[in-house]
């Protein structure tokens, strides 16, 4: 039986290029001389460092540009609440990848409701999807392009 998985997941290495390019900009830009003003990519998520709040708006807007330069989907991005302390701003934004829990519930749900023909089923971080027929699979791929989910899909490992 023809399948496929629902994931979501993040290119790491096109993650830590964004991240690269951006520090490179904030160097060279005009507002930010003289300024220390940085970002630092860990596992997880990426540190925006300045010296006042008005400008972690700023290395956001840079970060959010590279990123959709790099084809990295933004709503991946939950952005922290900026932390001030001793004159430094710090803002930490969590890189999401992975479907969790609720999320891959209301996947399924939402491919049992539109009475698709196909089954799906939660497996960990994905949701495998079963059909007949290619063309279901294909359904539900064009189904899930268009509903309005806050991470960014990918179908992956599509078995005929």
């Amino acid at each position: 039986m023809p399948s496929f998985d629902i994931v979501s997941e993040l290119d790491m290495h096109e993650v830590s290029n964004a991240v690269d390019q951006s520090n490179r900009e904030i160097q060279m830009r005009y507002d930010f001389k003289g300024v220390d003003a940085r970002f630092e990519h860990s596992d997880g998520s990426v540190i925006m460092h300045a010296e006042v709040e008005f400008q972690l708006q700023q290395l956001l807007d840079v970060l959010r540009t590279k990123m959709i330069g790099r084809k990295i989907d933004v709503r991946c991005l939950e952005i922290k609440d900026p932390e001030m302390a001793n004159m430094r701003a710090r803002q930490e934004v969590i890189l999401r990848q992975g479907l969790d829990q609720p999320l891959a519930k209301k996947i399924v749900k939402m491919i049992k409701d539109a009475k698709l023909k196909v089954q799906a089923q939660v497996q960990g971080e994905q949701v495998r999807v079963t059909g007949k027929k290619r063309d279901d699979l294909q359904t539900v791929m064009a189904f899930l392009r268009e509903a309005d989910l806050e991470l960014p899909l990918q179908f992956n490992n599509f078995r005929d």
